[in-house]
């Protein structure tokens, strides 16, 4: 690897020739302007305000613009003649545990390299001092013009550095917090921790930038005229949290899901939303879940019973439907002859009477004769 660097590590009165290495690199995609018309690139030009003329990059210098716009020149020379005793050194000043840094003030990683042989001896020793100690060393350095904080630990069997940002490079969060007061619950905080644990660990070299690799796949397929499809949403996100509970507990199952722990069949919430999946049935009576679904006997007969009974008992039903009609029949028989009795009774009474007027009328007549 090529160093972008060189000097000495200064550890008391010990001094480490080393090349400064850059430990990380940028695999962001870039992209160039263009003029949409006719594809034509878009750069950018570096004109003096003054005369309106592209300058070139041997004719630009450094300078410092005070409050009422003036500004100040100031040459390589000028810095070069700075007093700074870190211009070519790293200076370490102090060793302290790692917890002690924040992590907010990380900034780039660099790879010390020991310069020349020489340098091998002592370099392994201020190693093998930071791993035997647990500490990681604080340290001064000039780089591109301006001293930088850093701090050094041990990476495998290399000594690494980290650019650090100075104390008073870090705001404050002031206003970032919640304004509100929110309150926790332990039912939820339980919930969490189980997230967590289910989630567990990964494996760091696993993870990969996936919108860097669309962004490839997108550019190949344009490159070679294919049609490009657009890529179909998983649906997740951007939903209302209606039920904190609810949301952890669906996070813990689809962690599990995706572990393959957990029964398939457990109810999925999403959101506030729930997709009930059916217990399916295998042959030998047991459902997806592991429970045996089994029926007595009495429940296996109760239906063919059930229908026995329903096709003995019409025949009985039908005979005591033809038994009451035939007694409905035989009452309006007997109300008739009934009638007809009275009819007649009725009828030879008055005959009866018809016959003793008669019967006094005679002798009547005879009288009057």
């Amino acid at each position: 690897m090529r160093s972008i660097w060189n000097g000495a590590i200064s550890f008391g009165l010990v001094s480490i020739p080393i090349k400064l290495v850059n430990a990380t690199e940028n695999h962001s995609i870039h992209f160039r302007q263009i003029h949409l018309a006719d594809g034509g690139r878009i750069r950018y030009r570096k004109v003096c305000e003054l005369d309106e003329e592209e300058v070139a990059g041997g004719e630009i210098g450094k300078a410092y613009e005070d409050a009422d716009g003036t500004m100040i020149p100031i040459t390589d020379e000028d810095l070069a003649q700075l007093p700074l005793p870190t211009a070519k050194t790293i200076e370490i000043v102090a060793f302290v545990p790692a917890d002690e840094i924040d992590p907010l003030q990380m900034d780039a990683a660099y790879y010390l390299s020991a310069n020349g042989v020489p340098a091998a001896k002592p370099y392994t020793l201020l190693r093998e001092a930071l791993k035997r100690s647990n500490k990681v060393a604080v340290a001064k350095y000039a780089l591109r013009g301006r001293e930088r904080l850093g701090m050094l630990r041990v990476v495998d069997d290399v000594i690494a550095m980290h650019g650090l940002l100075w104390p008073d490079e870090i705001r404050a969060p002031e206003g970032v917090a919640p304004d509100s007061d929110v309150t926790v619950r332990d039912a939820e905080l339980d919930l969490a921790d189980a997230l967590m644990d289910t989630l567990g660990e990964v494996d760091m070299d696993s993870l990969h930038d996936d919108y860097r690799e669309a962004v490839e796949e997108l550019i190949a397929a344009k490159a070679s005229g294919e049609a490009v499809q657009p890529a179909e949403s998983d649906g997740s996100g951007g939903g209302k949290v209606i039920d904190l509970i609810a949301a952890l507990e669906s996070s813990v199952r689809a962690a599990k899901k995706s572990r393959g722990e957990g029964d398939e069949n457990e109810v999925e919430n999403e959101g506030d939303m729930a997709d009930v999946h059916p217990i399916k049935k295998t042959a030998s009576g047991k459902t997806a879940s592991g429970r045996t679904t089994t029926k007595t006997a009495q429940q296996k007969s109760t239906p063919k019973s059930t229908g026995t009974k329903k096709s003995t008992s019409s025949p009985a039903k039908k005979t005591a439907q033809k038994q009451k009609k035939t007694t409905a029949k035989s009452t309006s028989s007997s109300a008739s002859s009934s009638k007809s009795s009275a009819s007649a009774k009725k009828q030879t009474s008055s005959n009866a009477r018809s016959t003793t007027k008669k019967k006094t009328a005679a002798p009547r007549k005879r009288a009057s004769a």
